[in-house]
């Protein structure tokens, strides 16, 4: 099993409390629709959200290979997203990346528990360049998981084959008898080239997703 992790077993859920100091170049606070496109786009797994130049686009494809390259691409995005202080945009940013902040779906603990209760070696695989480890620690979720691949670690990104022959190799396991669960076709799709099944699930708010992993699993046999 390999399971992605933004918009699959975490989410970045959108808190009131980070935005409401936000405010615009002109002083205006962002309002609601602009805070939802802030947050979709601080957190989309693919394609390109703001206008950039030559050495922004450097960034932003490399994003997940380095973490300055991280802080600085989203520290743009953030201001060409209309958050006008940079001082409000360093605080949103150190938010996105602290694990505590990430929210577990609803599924999530019994999705990995039941998975590796069946004696199926575990993966889980992100395209993101700041340690994940922590939020499945403070969760109790480690011991269900059997390696963790992040691509700023390894130098690779979905959907390059090597990042999931990487996941494979290292579970021991051959891609024909691998699921991959996530919540981007682009990306995480990227495992059929490898011969893996992939099963796709919505990046939906935790609240209104509460079994889409069980779901995946159980249609695809793992349950």
């Amino acid at each position: 099993m390999m399971f992605d992790f933004s918009g699959t077993l975490f989410r970045l859920e959108q808190n009131s409390s980070w935005l409401s100091d936000l405010t615009t170049p002109d002083g205006a606070p962002l309002d609601v629709e602009a805070q939802t496109e802030l947050m979709r786009r601080m957190t989309a797994p693919t394609g390109q959200v703001v206008e950039l130049s030559e050495e922004y686009q450097h960034a932003w494809e490399n994003r997940d290979l380095d973490p300055a390259l991280h802080r600085k691409i989203y520290l743009e995005v953030l201001r060409k997203s209309g958050v006008a202080h940079a001082h409000q945009a360093e605080a949103l940013y150190n938010r996105l990346i602290d694990p505590a902040e990430w929210t577990p779906y609803p599924d999530t603990e019994a999705a990995l528990k039941d998975t590796a209760a069946k004696g199926v070696k575990v993966g889980v695989l992100s395209n993101i360049a700041f340690d994940i480890r922590p939020a499945f620690a403070m969760r109790g979720l480690t011991d269900f998981v059997d390696e963790f691949l992040l691509s700023f670690e390894e130098g690779y990104i979905k959907p390059q084959p090597e990042v999931f022959r990487l996941l494979v190799d290292k579970l021991g396991v051959a891609p024909e008898d691998t699921l991959m669960v996530g919540d981007s076709e682009e990306a995480d799709g990227g495992a059929k080239a490898l011969g893996c099944a992939f099963a796709l699930v919505d990046p939906l708010p935790t609240a209104e997703r509460p079994d889409g992993l069980l779901t995946a699993l159980r249609t695809h046999g793992v349950l």
